[in-house]
């Protein structure tokens, strides 16, 4: 059988969590006999996290070029030169790291062209994806990443006459940032195009329900299939800390409540409940992002702690390695419903305990881990609370963090979630 994974890069700036289930379906599926697969990114080059064999170089549908065609009636019919010179790899990761390119503003027309495909997707352009797909023959299944993208759905069909797989998670974190009438015209499009999706794959039932909700689209064809991850050197990591430490793992942005856990932090210090803790934050940013985090930095040096904080420059190799085996406890106390969150698994691989605030599928996950707690969204003094109860209770923690690694081995593994792949896959063809 023969696979083809259509995924949408994030640039590599900061942690994207689709990004890095994309590479985990690819890097599983690989792994079962009888199988093939390849990945080709869209719009921007994926992250770290996809460095491995079956990943193309080659970016179709760039941002930049996507962009100016829509913006830009000159652009409409750009040479091909031009386009090749927009659409680097140098000038697209450029791009992504820039403000703009993961807020809605501005892109609600674009959006709704992507969803339906109509003017999104150029005819030239598409038919150069398809002749890149069939160059070693034509797939049996092509699997895109999100429904973002599910425009492309139906022109695939039309012209491959392959079953075709979506992935679902957290398309409403785009969607419900847009105004209306752009936001409901978003589901309304998306409930019309999944008609030509033979299979939706989500990793919560969370999400299912949400997704259902959204677009009342049957669910018959949905599956749920818990994101398992690559354990890889995570569970070898061997602690280094020797004061209390606290980790912060994923975009650090007001979405993601980076800083309720500083206040938190703020909190801890300010009654010494625990000398010497720190604070430790990995996972990259965009150019929005920047004053969001300045201001949170101003806030740790006003109260003396700029000492005690520690940001990591990258989000994946040996600096997620030092990070890991740096912290006792994490929490990334979101804003926004998360779909899923793979950062609590990777926590938990490591053997580190969690804090999460019980919203989206957070519940679901924990209860599966049994790799920490939850608490009242958007509650400092509980987070706080919470935090300090797992840092002073040394047995707590080590049973908790204990627990999650177990169960991640066991129950979230690769071997695991390739198994309800391959079943999705073999029952289409």
């Amino acid at each position: 059988m023969k696979i083809v994974y259509l995924i949408t890069g994030s640039g590599g700036s900061f942690y994207c969590g689709n990004c890095y289930r994309d590479m985990i379906y690819l890097r599983a599926i690989r792994k079962v006999p009888g199988i093939s697969a390849s990945a080709i990114p869209l719009y921007l080059p994926p992250d770290g996290t996809g460095s491995e064999t079956g990943l193309d170089k080659k970016v179709f549908f760039g941002a930049i070029s996507m962009y100016l065609r829509e913006k830009v009636p000159l652009f409409r019919n750009m040479p091909a030169f031009i386009e090749k010179l927009v659409d680097s790899s140098p000038m697209l990761k450029m791009a992504a790291r820039r403000a703009g390119t993961t807020r809605t503003e501005g892109l609600e027309e674009m959006t709704l062209n992507m969803i339906k495909g109509e003017n999104a997707f150029p005819p030239k352009e598409l038919q150069r994806l398809v002749d890149y797909i069939t160059r070693d023959g034509k797939p049996d299944i092509i699997h895109l990443s999100n429904a973002l993208i599910i425009g492309l759905a139906r022109r695939l069909k039309k012209k491959l006459n392959v079953k075709i797989v979506c992935s679902l998670l957290n398309e409403d974190d785009w969607i419900d940032e847009m105004a209306e009438p752009y936001q409901s015209g978003a589901w309304k499009l998306i409930s019309k195009e999944a008609s030509y999706v033979d299979a939706f794959l989500t990793p919560s039932i969370y999400y299912k329900e949400l997704f259902i909700a959204k677009t009342g689209i049957s669910r018959e064809n949905f599956n749920v299939i818990p994101l398992g991850i690559d354990t890889g050197e995570l569970t070898k990591i061997e602690k280094n800390n020797t004061c209390p430490s606290i980790g912060y793992f994923c975009r650090i942005n007001s979405q993601n409540g980076f800083d309720k856990l500083v206040d938190a932090f703020i909190e801890l210090n300010k009654n010494n409940d625990l000398p010497g803790l720190t604070l430790h934050v990995s996972g990259g940013y965009t150019g929005d992002d920047k004053p969001f985090i300045a201001d949170q930095i101003r806030k740790i040096k006003s109260n003396g702690l700029k000492s005690f904080v520690r940001i990591y420059p990258e989000f994946h190799g040996n600096s997620k390695q030092e990070f890991f085996s740096n912290i006792d406890v994490m929490s990334v106390p979101v804003r926004k419903y998360d779909g899923y969150g793979l950062y609590i698994l990777e926590a938990n691989a490591a053997g580190i305990p969690v804090v999460q605030p019980a919203t989206g599928a957070f519940p679901e996950i924990i209860a599966r881990t049994m790799g920490g707690i939850i608490y009242s969204p958007d509650n400092v003094s509980e987070l706080s609370a919470n935090l300090l109860k797992l840092l002073k209770d040394n047995d707590l923690r080590n049973r908790l963090g204990n627990l999650g690694k177990e169960k991640v081995l066991t129950d979230l593994s690769l071997e695991k979630m390739s198994q309800g792949l391959s079943k999705v896959y073999n029952s289409l063809t």
